[in-house]
């Protein structure tokens, strides 16, 4: 293969985005102030902003979603907590053990269907109140998810989750680090997500493509808790609007746009289910493509290196399996282009 080609097409994650030249004027111009003391305007303006599109009393800006996730569910649990998860979620498998290690929280996993747990599912694993348990304290879900290959959890399924947790005191966290792609994808409003839980997190740095943060919403008492939290972990930042600006941007002019991705995943998909020895895993919802590489044709780490000579960049995505995602600085022709490449990398 031509190792000197000059075209690259970065699918590994929506993470790698570029900021655009409007956002990074946005950045530049930025208003400033200190966050630790309350008074910079962006984030200011960026909490509040998040805050009314989910129909909640407040929210916090963090530098990274495994940030947003251990604020939320350390500023509501206690340690010796249980709380109830995907056994496939971002939580439990790309967050270090940072929930069991410093929030204290013991995790019991189940195995949804796509990432998708059911109240069915959950009601046998709350706990009695007893001696010998860690009692329940919330549950958590993911939208969309990621290892489910960006799968759009149904609302009628949260809101009866929300009803079950209501009916045994328990609180519910949505980890929405793509919540956005969710939205665009289903036409369900962020109120309306918001509506099914406590405790939320949503993250700028993937598909609404700034440089760097997330974010945490729930109601005043929480997040004022939870700036403590964010203290703790080392997370609080002073002229914080420098980055606060990219996500308020991208928050309001890259949200529509992530239909571009959408449509880009599926064509992509297209292209992967027509190459022999390559099989998608699932339909594709949102932006992220997961597929099987035949290994009479290749191993996945060989498919990859073939991939990147060719200036095409993917990841590895457990047993036998592969990642691409699409995002802002994928464009149509660079589909057309990965679909050119495919045929001439995969021989069965």
């Amino acid at each position: 293969m031509n190792d000197t080609r000059e075209r690259v097409v970065d699918l590994r994650s929506d993470t790698v985005t570029h900021p655009t030249p409007e956002m990074r004027r946005a950045i530049g111009e930025a208003e400033l102030g200190d966050d630790v003391f309350g008074d910079d305007p962006t984030v200011n303006r960026l909490e509040s902003k998040v805050a009314d599109l989910f129909e909640k009393e407040a929210a916090l800006f963090v530098p990274s979603g495994t940030q947003g996730n251990l604020v939320a569910l350390s500023t509501v649990t206690s340690p010796g907590d249980e709380i109830i998860l995907d056994r496939q979620c971002h939580i439990l498998n790309y967050e270090v053990a940072s929930v069991a290690m410093l929030a204290g929280v013991q995790t019991n996993a189940l195995d949804g269907e796509r990432g998708v747990i059911t109240a069915e599912m959950i009601a046998p694993l709350i706990r009695p109140d007893n001696l010998h348990c860690p009692p329940t304290r919330l549950i958590a879900i993911e939208n969309t998810h990621n290892r489910a290959g960006g799968h759009v959890f149904p609302l009628d399924e949260m809101q009866r989750i929300r009803d079950l947790a209501s009916e045994h005191g328990l609180l519910v966290h949505i980890d929405g680090a793509r919540i956005c792609n969710a939205h665009v994808a289903s036409g369900v409003s962020l109120a309306d997500y918001g509506a099914c839980c406590d405790t939320i997190s949503m993250c700028f740095s993937k598909g609404l493509g700034a440089p760097v943060g997330s974010i945490v919403v729930s109601t005043q008492e929480v997040i004022g808790r939870a700036r403590k939290v964010r203290k703790r972990l080392g997370g609080a930042m002073r002229q914080a609007g420098i980055v606060a600006a990219g996500a308020l941007y991208a928050l309001e002019n890259h949200v529509e746009r992530l239909s571009e991705d959408h449509e880009n995943a599926k064509r992509l998909a297209g292209f992967i289910d027509q190459t022999e020895g390559l099989e998608l895993t699932h339909p594709i919802d949102t932006n992220i493509i997961v597929f099987r590489v035949d290994p009479a044709a290749y191993t996945v780490p060989e498919f990859l290196q073939q991939l990147e000579l060719c200036g095409v960049r993917a990841v590895p995505f457990g047993a036998g399996l592969a990642r691409m995602v699409t995002h802002l600085d994928v464009s149509a022709d660079d589909v057309e282009y990965v679909g050119s490449v495919l045929p001439t990398l995969v021989r069965g």
